[in-house]
C-alpha cells in the first residue's frame, strides 16, 4: 500500500517483480485510471494512525531496545495499551 505520490510505473514494476500487488490509487491528473482495491487501501489510514501513535513512545521511536525480540515484545505491549484507550 502507498500513498498516490508513489504512483509510478517503475514502483509498479519492482512490485510486481517480487508477485505482488500494488495497491496505489492513481493520481487526479493522471492520463489513465489504474484500479485499486479501495477497501485495502483503507487500512492505510489505519496503519498509519497507529504507528503515529507509537512514535509517541519515545521507547519505539528511537529503538532503545536493540535485540529484536525485545523490540517486538515492545509494539506488542504498546499496541495493547493504545487499543485500550
Amino acid at each position: 500500500m502507498a500513498d498516490k505520490a508513489y504512483d509510478g510505473n517503475d514502483l509498479r514494476n519492482q512490485i510486481a517483480t517480487i508477485k505482488a500487488k500494488a495497491v496505489i490509487p492513481s493520481r487526479h491528473n493522471g492520463q489513465i485510471d489504474i484500479p485499486h482495491d479501495a477497501d485495502i487501501y483503507r487500512h492505510r489510514n489505519q496503519i498509519k494512525r497507529c504507528v503515529s501513535r507509537l512514535k509517541h513512545c519515545r521507547r519505539f521511536a528511537t529503538r532503545y531496545d536493540r535485540p529484536t525480540i525485545h523490540f517486538n515484545g515492545f509494539v506488542h505491549l504498546a499496541a495493547a495499551m493504545i487499543w485500550l484507550r
